[in-house]
């Protein structure tokens, strides 16, 4: 929560997983200036690393992206000047989702570079692994499997790829695509990153090959910027909305 005061905010509470908390010098906190509003009553504040009432909680043991920071923020009466509201006050709930509209294509975007490289490790495998005296990209299962990974890849890269151009575009409706683009992204990078590890078999599940690492690091693209199945959801939403216009 944030109180308004004299010269600004003083905010208490804790935020978890966040990414890069400790890290960065900078934060931009969602906070909620209003209880009485709803969705109205939430503001963006930038808070500075070192503020007085502002520290951090223990880091994650996270199943992927373990290169990647994730903690917690806790706020004690930290007094955050006036100066530090983004935009205006109340807007924040709304600036939170324009926001995830423009990020979530890079989401997808991470899940076609993971996808992509598990495909080719599996490809790579494929080709040297001998069974019964021809490699195993031989075997019509197997082929069908890779055959199948890279549709799908090419099919996510294609769908990220028209969202980009859409956000870059300046459009002000992009909610559909956006979350189009990483639901499916999201989606092929886990299934990819699975044939992967049972293509390479025993050897991909062992931690000296990298697609272990790749089918956990792909998880979280379906959780965070939004989990898959709400963005279903508001998918659905926009289809309803497009809908209820031409009747």
């Amino acid at each position: 929560t944030a109180e308004k005061v004299a010269g600004g905010y003083l905010l208490n509470g804790t935020k978890q997983f966040i990414t890069n908390a400790g890290e960065a010098g900078l934060y931009t906190v969602i906070v909620l200036t209003d209880k009485t509003k709803g969705a109205r009553g939430v503001s963006a504040i930038l808070v500075e690393k070192g503020t007085p009432g502002f520290t951090f909680g223990k880091k994650e043991k996270k199943m992927g992206i373990r290169a990647s920071a994730t903690g917690e923020l806790i706020f004690r009466n930290c007094h955050v000047p006036e100066e530090n509201l983004i935009g205006k006050d109340g807007l924040g709930f709304v600036q939170a989702m324009r926001l995830f509209d423009q990020s979530r294509p890079g989401i997808g975007a991470q899940a076609v570079g993971i996808a992509q490289g598990a495909l080719e490790v599996a490809v790579d495998y494929a080709q040297q692994r001998i069974q019964f005296g021809h490699p195993i990209i031989t075997l019509p299962v197997v082929q069908d499997m890779l055959a199948e990974m890279a549709i799908q890849v090419e099919a996510a890269r294609a769908l990220v790829y028209a969202a980009a151009r859409t956000v870059d575009s300046g459009a002000r409706k992009i909610t559909e695509e956006s979350a189009m683009a990483k639901v499916f992204a999201s989606d092929v990078a886990m299934k990819v990153t699975t044939d992967a590890v049972q293509i390479c078999g025993g050897t991909g599940y062992m931690k000296d090959y990298p697609v272990e690492k790749m089918m956990r690091d792909a998880k979280i693209t379906q959780i965070y910027e939004g989990a898959n199945q709400v963005l279903r959801s508001a998918i659905a939403g926009e289809l309803r909305k497009r809908k209820a216009k031409t009747e």
